[in-house]
């Protein structure tokens, strides 16, 4: 593991961060989804795709990256590439997880790999709507520090700066920036995902034209036990690509 000290919007980042493989000429970049980090994306895929140069970095905020301010999710992709840059590491693929999906799509590499990316919005569940209008009608009351009765699972034990960073990332509208992704797209999805749902997958697979889709058995973290198919599909198209 290693750590590289950023400068971004005036303020310091530590980006925490490990390279596998480093003797390879292609380069991929891997990305956790919310709330992760990159020990787990490392676990699924640090013994797969010898071929690549493995970049597994914990983004702001999650491991052991530091973020000092809120951010969007175009912040997060603006980090991403400057810490790119200060390794002198061109991103041949880049792979996202959930939240991950997203800031790399904004990256546009020559690869784009999906897994159960977020991006498509998904109707929320009655009760929490609920508890949502509950607390909005609470807050103006002073009873906003009873904030962790309400929020979701993803938010509980969040710093206010992440949190408030959570509020702006959780119900974006990709489907704008699918649709303007034109490089080649593997899209990977558990079946059994209610988070991103399948649906969502085959949304963005119309979305975007140069890709496709792959439904595998697993819910959000299908991924962890389907390493290997997803490795041989990403060494075969990547391949005839």
């Amino acid at each position: 593991m290693a750590q590289k000290e950023l400068e971004y919007n005036h303020h310091l980042f530590e980006i925490s961060y490990e390279i596998i493989h480093p003797t390879s000429t292609q380069n991929l970049v891997i990305l956790h989804g919310w709330g992760s980090n990159k020990e787990i994306m490392k676990q699924a895929f640090g013994n797969k795709l010898p071929q690549f140069k493995h970049i597994y970095i914990d983004m702001p905020g999650f491991g052991k990256s530091s973020n000092p301010l809120i951010l969007t999710t175009h912040d997060y992709a603006n980090i991403i590439k400057q810490f790119l840059d200060a390794l002198h590491l061109r991103a041949d693929a880049i792979m996202g997880h959930s939240f991950g999906g997203k800031v790399a799509t904004l990256l546009n590499p020559p690869t784009l790999i999906l897994l159960s990316s977020s991006g498509i919005l998904v109707p929320k569940p009655l009760l929490v709507r609920v508890k949502i209008a509950l607390f909005k009608l609470l807050k103006p009351l002073g009873l906003a520090k009873m904030r962790h009765f309400f929020v979701s699972d993803d938010a509980k034990g969040m710093s206010q700066t992440m949190y408030e960073t959570f509020k702006n990332v959780v119900n974006e509208d990709f489907e704008a920036n699918f649709g303007a992704f034109s490089h080649q797209a593997l899209l990977f999805w558990g079946i059994d995902d209610t988070a991103t749902p399948l649906y969502t997958g085959e949304k963005i697979h119309t979305l975007i034209p140069n890709s496709q889709l792959y439904p595998l058995q697993g819910d959000h973290y299908f991924f962890l036990k389907q390493s290997d198919c997803i490795a041989h599909t990403i060494e075969n198209q990547i391949k005839e690509h």
